[in-house]
C-alpha cells in the first residue's frame, strides 16, 4: 500500500462535505467559560420512527419531496469506510455559517446506486458518477434510521488545554446504526424535524466495501511498536500533541499485544482538521482514569515527527488507515473486538472497553 497522502487523513471529514465546514470544526458562539465544547453539547437519545415519514414505497427523490422544504443546514458524514451489515454511521450538523448545531432532530434514508452495466463489484466500490448517483434518488428509499446525539464532553480535570483553548473544538457528534445489504455506492438523505415541519438534504454517497485492508472485529491486530515516554527521553511532546500531554504513552503495543486487552486510539489533537480529535483523546484519557489496569491505552499520533508535512507515520500505514481519528480495541488474544472510526463520547468508549475487558 503506498504512504497515506497527510492531507487526507487531516482532511478526511472536510473531504466529503457537501458545503464546507468540516465535523465539529465550528463550535457556536455560545461556549462555555473554559472554551471549547458548547454549553448544548448534552447526550439526547435518537427520536422515535414515528416522527420521519415510512419510505412505503417511495423512491428517494418522491420521499425528499414529500418534506416540507429543502433545509438550510449542513448535514456532513463524519466517516468514510463502511462494510456490508451493520455500520455505526457518525455525522455532524452545521448552520450556513459553520456553527455546529447540537440539538437537531435527525433521520437518515438511503438507496443503491446502480452499477454500471458490466462492472465488476470492485469497480462499483470506487463511485459510479454524476448520473448514476442522479438515478439512485430513483430507487426505493430505505429507513427513517434516527441519529442519537454523542456529547463529547469530559469532567474538567480530563479537558485538556489543546481542547478548551479551541472555540472550534466539537461538541457532539450524531451517530445512527445502518444496515448495508451490499457493497457498492448508496446515496444518503437526511430528514430534520424542525417543529411541525420536515427538512430535507442529501448528503455525499457512501462507498460500502472499499477500504478492505482496515482490520475488522475477528481479524488478528497488527503487530506494531508505539513510542513510550522511555522512547522519547522524557520529552512527551514527540509522542503526543495534547497540551498538556495524556498519559496514554506508558506501554509499548507490540509488548502488551496478545497478553492484556488494549484500546488503541490513532488521534492529532493539535492538526485534526475535523476538531474531534483533542476531545476524543480526553474521552480515552476519562475512561483510562475510570478502568484503572483494566485494559492498556495507547493513543497514537498520526504524523512522523508530529508535522503533517512529513506524512503519516508508518503505524498508521499499517493500519491502512484512511482517516482519523480511530480506535481500535484488541483483545487478551490479539484479536480485534471493536473498531470505531470518527468521533465518540464516553458512553461509547465505555461500551468498548467494557466488552473488550470481558473477553
Amino acid at each position: 500500500m503506498p504512504p497515506m497522502r497527510a492531507t487526507r487523513i487531516a482532511c478526511a471529514l472536510a473531504c466529503l462535505l457537501a458545503a464546507g465546514p468540516v465535523l465539529a470544526g465550528c463550535g457556536g458562539s455560545d461556549s462555555t467559560d473554559s472554551g471549547g465544547p458548547t454549553a448544548k453539547a448534552e447526550s439526547r437519545p435518537a427520536p422515535p420512527k414515528s416522527e420521519f415519514p415510512k419510505p412505503a414505497g417511495r423512491t428517494l427523490k418522491e420521499l425528499l419531496k414529500a418534506t416540507d422544504h429543502h433545509s438550510k443546514l449542513v448535514v456532513s458524514p463524519a466517516a468514510l469506510a463502511f462494510y456490508r451489515g451493520e455500520n455505526r454511521y457518525p455525522f455532524g450538523v452545521f448552520e450556513r455559517d459553520h456553527t455546529q448545531v447540537p440539538d437537531a432532530e435527525v433521520a437518515l434514508y438511503f438507496a443503491k446506486v446502480p452499477a454500471k452495466p458490466g462492472a465488476s463489484s470492485k469497480a462499483g466500490n470506487k463511485g459510479q458518477g454524476a448520473k448514476a448517483q442522479a438515478n439512485a434518488l430513483d430507487e426505493p428509499a430505505v429507513g427513517p434510521f434516527p441519529a442519537r446525539i454523542e456529547s463529547l464532553q469530559t469532567q474538567p480535570a480530563f479537558r485538556a488545554k489543546t481542547t478548551s483553548d479551541d472555540p472550534d473544538a466539537a461538541g457532539v457528534v450524531y451517530s445512527t446504526q445502518i444496515r448495508f445489504p451490499s457493497a457498492g455506492e448508496w446515496r444518503i438523505a437526511a430528514v430534520i424535524k424542525e417543529g411541525d415541519e420536515l427538512e430535507s438534504t442529501l448528503l455525499p454517497s457512501a462507498i460500502v466495501g472499499e477500504f478492505t485492508a482496515i482490520p475488522r472485529p475477528g481479524q488478528p491486530a497488527p503487530k506494531i511498536h508505539t513510542p513510550t515516554a522511555a522512547d522519547a527521553g522524557g520529552d512527551l511532546s514527540k509522542i503526543t500533541t495534547r497540551i498538556p500531554p495524556d498519559t496514554q504513552n506508558k506501554v509499548d503495543y507490540a509488548e502488551a499485544l496478545g497478553k492484556e486487552p488494549i484500546l488503541l486510539l490513532f488521534a492529532t489533537p493539535q492538526f485534526c482538521q475535523s476538531r474531534v480529535c483533542g476531545p476524543v483523546v480526553d474521552v480515552a484519557e476519562q475512561a483510562k482514569q475510570e478502568f484503572g489496569d483494566e485494559a492498556a491505552f495507547i493513543h497514537m499520533e498520526i504524523y512522523n515527527d508530529n508535522d503533517p508535512g512529513k506524512g503519516a507515520r508508518p503505524q498508521v500505514r499499517a493500519f491502512h488507515l484512511p482517516s482519523e481519528p480511530w480506535l481500535f480495541a484488541v483483545n487478551r488474544r490479539g484479536i480485534v473486538s471493536s473498531v470505531v472510526e470518527g468521533a465518540f463520547g464516553l458512553e461509547e468508549m465505555d461500551k468498548v472497553v467494557e466488552k473488550v475487558v470481558a473477553e
